[in-house]
């Protein structure tokens, strides 16, 4: 915070709190309503507002110097009296950054709900986003970290392992999607942010979610994880697989082969140092027959969820919007899609990729389809 001349920051993101703290209550809960939030000062305590009823859960953890009740900051938490709890809030704020730095001056907020924004300023603090310092801190993986994540990718590798093992024409979707969340979560995972597994012509175009199509003998089927495996880090890849016993066909043979290509090719251009325009300007041309439905970026980075940078291709005459470059300790997940408006399927592929010293690792170790290779 020092180095981003932030003194006070006040974050609700329950990975950002995680992150900083340890403590967990109702990841998924707190996504959707403003029930907890954290006080973080540069040089000062760290004061967790936590859901009511919830005050025990972090009380011993060493990261956090007091545990208060959150106030209610939206409709729902609120039980209606928005204004009046976000007030409240905000004067405890100004009164604790008064008692450890001074009158309010500066506070780097995430994603605070409107009303609690406006309370903030007119408590008189000047507000700037907390995310822009989150994402610098949270970019580059601590030794831990990297560990958390390797053993989140070995688990989500065994689930979906287990998963294509019962994979067969007749089942759902969403039958098939259950054997892959069932046994992530019977490893140990917390929970998986898509539903990203699709069939047949659920495959084109990309970003259908898993239903009730019944998988017919020769569909491919994708599936892309987005799963938080391991200690609320995540893994994230994907694969395509051929149902069935019959055989693949030319088609389906020529969308996993370029989709192969290209996310060989791009894995290939990312090393230490190299810079993200760099990647983007050399990555592989996708043909004009599958460019309106290709994947929306060259890849993303990946933490406890998706994470910065999301790379966008490179746009002939616009200048690149990203002036960075990969650095060692990153996680970055390379995305592939290849999907033909003409047949009416897609091929959907993705590697995660550790950044090193001296190149890169591959830290999903999960076979490709052997009867789509070309």
């Amino acid at each position: 915070m020092t180095t981003f001349n932030v003194p006070v920051m006040l974050v609700r993101d329950p990975f950002n709190v995680l992150y900083i703290t340890g403590a967990t209550n109702m990841t998924i809960f707190n996504l959707c309503v403003p029930a907890r939030y954290l006080l973080v000062f540069a040089e000062g305590p760290i004061i967790l507002f936590d859901y009511v009823g919830g005050e025990h859960l972090a009380k011993d953890l060493p990261t956090i110097d007091e545990v208060r009740v959150a106030h209610g900051l939206s409709h729902v938490a609120s039980n209606g009296f928005v204004a009046d709890g976000c007030a409240s809030m905000a004067g405890e704020i100004a009164a604790l950054v008064r008692e450890h730095v001074g009158e309010p001056d500066r506070l780097a907020i995430d994603s605070l709900p409107f009303p609690a924004v406006d309370a903030l300023r007119a408590a008189g603090f000047a507000i700037t986003d907390a995310d822009v310092v989150m994402s610098r801190i949270r970019r580059v993986k601590l030794p831990l970290e990297i560990a958390y994540m390797r053993e989140a990718s070995r688990r989500t590798v065994d689930a979906v392992r287990a998963m294509e093992a019962t994979l067969r024409p007749g089942m759902t979707e969403i039958d098939l999607w259950s054997r892959f969340v069932g046994g992530l979560l019977a490893g140990h995972g917390e929970l998986v942010s898509t539903r990203l597994l699709e069939s047949g012509p659920n495959t084109f175009p990309y970003f259908q979610e898993c239903g009730t199509r019944v998988i017919q003998d020769g569909d491919l089927v994708c599936i892309d994880t987005d799963a938080v495996a391991f200690e609320s880090y995540s893994a994230d890849f994907s694969r395509t697989f051929l149902a069935g016993d019959r055989p693949a066909t030319p088609q389906q043979r020529t969308l996993y082969g370029r989709a192969y290509e290209q996310l060989r090719h791009n894995v290939s251009l990312i090393g230490p140092g190299v810079t993200f325009e760099d990647v983007a300007r050399n990555a592989w041309p996708v043909p004009e027959e599958h460019r309106d439905s290709r994947y929306y970026c060259v890849g993303h980075g990946l933490g406890m969820i998706g994470e910065y940078p999301n790379l966008p291709f490179h746009t002939p005459g616009v200048p690149y919007p990203l002036d960075d470059a990969f650095e060692p300790g990153m996680v970055f997940c390379v995305e592939s899609y290849i999907g033909s408006p003409t047949s009416g399927q897609g091929v959907k592929l993705e590697d995660q990729l550790l950044i090193t010293d001296t190149g890169i690792e591959i830290m999903n170790d999960y076979p490709f389809e052997r009867r789509l290779l070309p």
